[in-house]
């Protein structure tokens, strides 16, 4: 059953991490796509142009089967599989968190990377304002103009949030259904239909 909420971040959020000299700088930020991590990480690279490492991780969808850790030239997993153990022990999604090391000219080691790593991204998620979002899908219905007063109703009921109507021949509504009222919306529109209103779902 996919899941009908998750936890995401409000906005940026920042933090800082000292270990022997060397200074890591984590991000948080809420995404939405790969394409918005790609401009954000482009974004912090450009403005910490003089650091020697940028590493991240992030992950994207309410299922959580989309992510990545990326650790910049730092040994491997020392970087950004401590970034995105700290992203999952709080449970969250649609999340870039980059974090940025100038180095101190003392080398940590990789557990000591490891340990400054994960320390640098709980700074910034510390910070951070979440909240839970419920998951949607988009329907599309077609209906006659005689039964708009019934699919209407349905979607007041449903409480559909409505993106997109057309009135031509026949008649169109886009609309966004919550995850947790799809088997209800579904029996819903199967009675409707036994009933004889003109009305089907488009795929």
């Amino acid at each position: 059953m996919p899941p009908f909420q998750y936890r995401t971040i409000t906005s940026v959020s920042e933090g800082i991490y000292k270990e022997k000299g060397s200074r890591f700088l984590s991000f948080a930020c809420p995404v939405e796509s790969e394409s918005a991590i790609k401009e954000r990480i482009e974004a912090i690279k450009k403005e910490y142009y003089d650091a020697r490492h940028h590493c991240y991780a992030w992950i994207l969808g309410p299922e959580k089967k989309q992510f990545r850790a990326f650790d910049d030239g730092e040994p491997n997993h020392s970087a950004g599989d401590p970034v995105l153990g700290q992203i999952r022990s709080k449970d969250l999604t649609n999340i870039l968190v980059v974090v940025v090391r100038y180095f101190g000219g003392v080398k940590l080691g990789v557990g000591g990377l490891g340990n400054a790593y994960k320390a640098a991204a709980e700074a910034a998620l510390d910070k951070a304002e979440i909240i839970e979002r419920e998951v949607f899908e988009k329907v599309c219905i077609r209906f006659d103009y005689a039964s708009t007063p019934e699919t209407m109703r349905l979607v007041k009921d449903l409480d559909l949030k409505i993106i997109r109507q057309e009135y031509n021949d026949g008649c169109l509504l886009e609309a966004e259904l919550a995850i947790k009222n799809k088997e209800k919306f579904q029996s819903r529109v199967s009675l409707l239909i036994a009933l004889g209103v003109s009305l089907e779902l488009v795929p």
